[in-house]
């Protein structure tokens, strides 16, 4: 019996399927962490449901992630428009709307943008606006925005060479797209191993759009790469 079965989607494209689909392939022995999708020999993560909102704002976050320090090392213009791009609770777009003209936090939860709406009445923030994307889409307009961070998000995209298309053309010229992922080379992150992404993985996925240009990644935080891309 086969240790494994592997569908390639490339090989059983119906009429009217997206071509993108060959990029893909379905594996039945995966990790159970995974949603046994899998983009060019990376698996696919579970997506955090909003049930899980409270680990995100949790009090020990800033030690162990130095998320300001990121926000600082980042150093936003006063006039961009940034999205925060699988924004969950909300945690980086309220640190990043004091720097910036605007926030867009994307999410495709409504549970997780109602937490959001909470903490905006709440707090009184005036500059970030909530926005229901879909899987493939997050509905972003062509050339809009200067930059897009993902924190601890790009590995859970279920269409991740569609939903990094959309962001590509939502980019200015001259705008960057940040992704943070928890380390996979190192054993010493505390994160369940689909979560983690290696840079050269990274990196990997992004030579599929040519737009983006590598810049130095920023070496700053304990436990996360934070890479950046930048559109020419």
């Amino acid at each position: 019996m086969l240790a494994h079965i592997v569908l390639f989607l490339s090989g059983i494209l119906c009429p009217g399927q997206n071509s993108e689909n060959r990029f893909y392939e379905m594996r039945v022995d995966h990790d159970p962490n995974g949603i046994g999708k899998f983009y060019l020999g990376r698996e696919i993560a579970h997506v955090m449901t909003h049930e899980g909102a409270g680990w995100l704002d949790r009090k020990e976050r800033e030690k162990e992630e130095n998320p300001r320090k990121l926000v600082d090392a980042l150093k936003f213009s006063p006039n961009e428009t940034v999205v925060d791009l699988g924004a969950g609770s909300g945690y980086y777009s309220f640190l990043i709307a004091p720097k910036v003209a605007k926030v867009i936090a994307v999410d495709i939860q409504p549970e997780m943008l109602a937490i959001m709406d909470r903490k905006i009445k709440n707090s009184g923030v005036k500059n970030v606006e909530l926005l229901l994307g879909k899987e493939q889409d997050p509905g972003l307009r062509p050339s809009s925005v200067d930059t897009i961070i993902m924190v601890d998000v790009y590995h859970e995209l279920a269409f991740p060479r569609e939903v990094t298309r959309k962001l590509v053309d939502a980019l200015k010229t001259g705008g960057r797209v940040v992704f943070v992922e928890f380390r996979l080379e190192d054993p010493e992150v505390p994160i369940k191993l689909v979560h983690k992404m290696s840079e050269k993985q990274v990196l990997r996925e992004m030579k599929e759009f040519p737009e983006l240009v590598p810049e130095p990644t920023i070496p700053i935080l304990p436990w996360q790469h934070v890479i950046v891309l930048r559109k020419k």
